[in-house]
């Protein structure tokens, strides 16, 4: 029986298996590329290595589409088998990553949780609770859950920061932004390497309105971190939402070209970022060319693949928003279809929210604006279970207004962007369009 860098007991053949998957955890933690090839050596010292099985299984379903679902079947079977004769934290985590596979995100969390009420310095369950809770609009679980796990650590746990900027994010998701900054910095201060930590004090600046201090907080040169995994990407359009807020669009528009357009490998998260960024310039009446072409392009390959209702909708986004309204239209009789004929738990929530969001995205396209402020209307402060952040949220917010003052609504309007103005405070687009109104 050998430990991990965490003091966990691991089953496995040799050392090197456990040397390679502490130094894959870490780079997980950290969004670096390599973590696919620190896991791959890991199980090539221990083919049989019940954790570096199911982290490779974990490392699949976060690809976000259901085209690697049968490899993962394959490694999570292999997992379970190898994990029936190691800990039961092993067994635990090859359960968990079969209820995901299956649909079911909610007990794969229960599982995690049961995990880290033992282990609580599990750092990849921590994250993996962490990541699902946030695409099931879980924020409560966001904060309470690493608050849980630091309060029963060490600080002198390998990766505690990891930790700290885990909490940061779910108190600034439960609008908690002064303990949201602080322990985000502290986490930035003890690993300046910590993306998700850097991330979680760019959604405080965004929410509280600090636009200048957050084009400082994320100011970079094009290509820093060129050796993260496309999480990084999102942190770059955090900085042209910054940017955006202060009128530098040709900043923007850079910002899009260089570091958030979607390649061709068209991951999940890419689209979300893209959809949403050239949305909003749209909005804020700036000519985005052809990026709407490109984009659709790619997205158009995904129609039937539902994985996480946030990115459903931003996939119907892209296609709204590149005006094909015929593959707007078969990707929502898509979602209509899953939502009624799937048992997992993303289907419920787009039976209940997502298919009436992806109705407002299509006739706001269609230009059916009447349409789109009674999907939206009534859900608006209702979206967290659609997965997602405040930030991410805000799309429909201003979609929800432009078809109010599109369709003449203007005390209608008046009251949406009297509450965009407290919730976003300098928001100069709210403050643009009030005023317009005056």
């Amino acid at each position: 029986m050998y430990q991990d860098a965490h003091g966990l007991d691991l089953t496995a053949a040799n050392g090197d298996a456990v040397a390679a998957y502490d130094t894959a955890v870490k780079a997980f933690l950290e969004y670096r590329l390599s973590t696919g090839d620190h896991i791959k050596a890991s199980l090539e010292a221990d083919p049989d290595f019940p954790m570096g099985l199911c982290f490779r299984g974990y490392l699949l379903m976060q690809l976000g589409t259901t085209a690697i679902y049968p490899k993962v079947r394959a490694v999570q079977e292999q997992a379970k088998a190898r994990a029936a004769d190691g800990t039961e934290r092993e067994a635990k985590h090859a359960e968990a990553l079969g209820h995901w596979l299956d649909g079911h995100v909610a007990e794969a969390c229960r599982i995690w949780g049961e995990i880290l009420a033992k282990a609580p310095q599990d750092l990849l369950a921590l994250r993996l609770h962490h990541f699902l809770s946030f695409w099931q609009g879980n924020r409560g679980s966001l904060r309470d859950v690493p608050l849980a796990a630091l309060a029963a650590v060490d600080e002198s746990l390998p990766g505690y920061g990891f930790i700290q900027g885990m909490v940061a994010f779910g108190h600034e998701e439960c609008g908690s932004y002064v303990q949201a900054e602080r322990f985000g910095r502290a986490a930035v201060e003890r690993n300046g390497d910590d993306l998700w930590a850097i991330h979680a004090v760019s959604h405080v600046l965004e929410m509280q309105g600090r636009y200048d201090e957050g084009t400082s907080w994320l100011g970079q040169p094009f290509g820093t971190w060129e050796d993260r995994n496309p999480f990084k990407d999102h942190v770059w359009w955090h900085l042209a939402l910054f940017e955006l807020e202060l009128g530098n669009t040709g900043r923007v528009l850079e910002i899009y070209d260089r570091e958030v357009k979607v390649d061709e490998g068209v991951f999940y998260l890419d689209v979300q970022n893209a959809a949403s960024l050239l949305m909003r310039l749209e909005l804020a009446g700036i000519d985005v060319g052809q990026r709407w072409d490109q984009l659709a392009d790619l997205t158009e390959s995904r129609i039937d693949d539902h994985v996480i209702a946030f990115t459903d909708t931003q996939f119907v986004l892209s296609l709204a928003g590149a005006r094909r309204k015929d593959s707007a239209q078969r990707y929502l009789e898509s979602l209509q279809r899953y939502a009624a004929n799937e048992n997992t738990d993303t289907a419920a929530v787009t039976a209940d929210l997502g298919v009436r969001i992806a109705e407002g995205l299509v006739a706001y396209s269609g230009g059916h604006y009447a349409q789109t402020v009674e999907r939206l209307l009534p859900i608006r402060h209702d979206l967290g279970p659609i997965g997602g952040s405040h930030a991410q949220h805000d799309i429909f917010h201003q979609l929800l207004i432009d078809a109010t003052l599109r369709e003449g609504r203007t005390e209608l309007a008046r009251i949406l962007l009297m509450e965009r103005a407290v919730i976003k405070p300098n928001s100069s687009w709210a403050q643009d369009h009030l005023a317009a109104l005056h």
